[in-house]
């Protein structure tokens, strides 16, 4: 379907994700029986995985139609196939568990956009989930809008689920339902663990991670204030003469995700000091465009002073 400028017409997609048994579908069923939920819309039900739990399709609202798909390999095909086929007006995913988010968003049709992305997950396994699949936990954490944890024993404590979740994502909204279907909202505050009004903000060794995906997220709220931490120093594309990257290994999920983080350093004098080499930095923070950002502004670390600095116990800086 094309709009009045001869384009195709916005398709919003609603993304549920999660491992099989973590209540994807019954939350699906409920939504598409809703009339606050479907107005009569023209729907693509997109199935990527069989669970126990199999779909009442004459008690949905509206015009639904239900497809499965058992391959990520066939998603870009398959959607462009089904948006010119069906020309859904609206679509809903239960995405396999085991497959990559990635995946589903590079095969997007260009005109269908990820409206609200939902993660579920069943309360008692979510951990060994997590210790065990980190990656694709923390591949269905990074950018869902809302955490569901269902059938939560109301008596334990909501702090382990809370800290994995905000480990990845801390933007999102999390929610704790019972057996019994009632829903208790996470409403922990995170103070962060350094003091970002200090004269001089102090980064801790194990804080590092947090600390630099608070600037990036940030940004204009560091300007002009002054950070103290260690980092190695490297060189890179962009970098102009009395410049360095400083920054640390980053793991975003696990230990085959480690990137290097950097921030452009100016104003780097010492002679004595090469890239992989540590240093202890105090510095002002500006934001300003660098080619070493691209064409968005990035955080320029103005010295004002460097001493070699002591590698860290662990020198990869995690997020949790």
């Amino acid at each position: 379907m094309a709009g009045s400028n001869g384009k195709p017409t916005e398709v919003p997609v609603y993304l549920f994700t999660g491992f099989l048994e973590s209540g994807k579908t019954r939350f699906i069923q409920e939504s598409l029986e809703d009339k606050g939920f479907d107005s009569g819309e023209r729907t693509l039900l997109l199935v990527c995985e069989e669970g126990e739990l199999e779909y009442a399709p004459e008690k949905f609202r509206g015009k639904v139609e239900i497809r499965s798909l058992d391959e990520p390999e066939l998603l870009p095909a398959a959607l462009t196939d089904l948006d010119r086929t069906l020309k859904p007006e609206r679509v809903v995913v239960e995405y396999n568990g085991m497959w990559l988010l990635d995946d589903f968003y590079r095969a997007l049709p260009g005109h269908w956009m990820v409206v609200q992305e939902f993660m579920f997950a069943e309360a008692s396994t979510f951990q060994s989930y997590n210790a065990n699949m980190r990656q694709l936990v923390f591949d269905k954490l990074k950018s869902c809008d809302l955490a569901v944890f269902n059938r939560f024993d109301r008596k334990q404590d909501i702090l382990p689920w809370h800290k994995i979740v905000r480990g990845v994502n801390r933007g999102c909204d999390i929610a704790y339902e019972d057996v019994r279907g009632k829903v208790r909202y996470d409403d922990i505050v995170d103070p962060l663990p350094f003091d970002k009004n200090a004269p001089v903000i102090e980064i801790k060794e194990g804080d590092w991670g947090l600390w630099y995906r608070d600037l990036m997220e940030e940004m204009r709220s560091y300007e002009g204030k002054t950070v103290r931490f260690t980092g190695q120093l490297s060189d890179g594309v962009g970098l102009r003469q009395g410049e360095l990257g400083i920054g640390r290994p980053l793991m975003n999920c696990c230990a085959a995700d480690v990137t290097f983080a950097g921030l452009i350093a100016s104003g780097l004098t010492r002679q004595d000091l090469r890239p992989g080499d540590w240093a202890d930095l105090t510095a002002t923070v500006r934001i300003m465009k660098h080619p070493g950002y691209g064409s968005k502004p990035g955080p320029i670390l103005l010295v004002k002073q460097i001493a070699p600095g002591k590698a860290p116990e662990d020198p990869v800086a995690t997020f949790y």
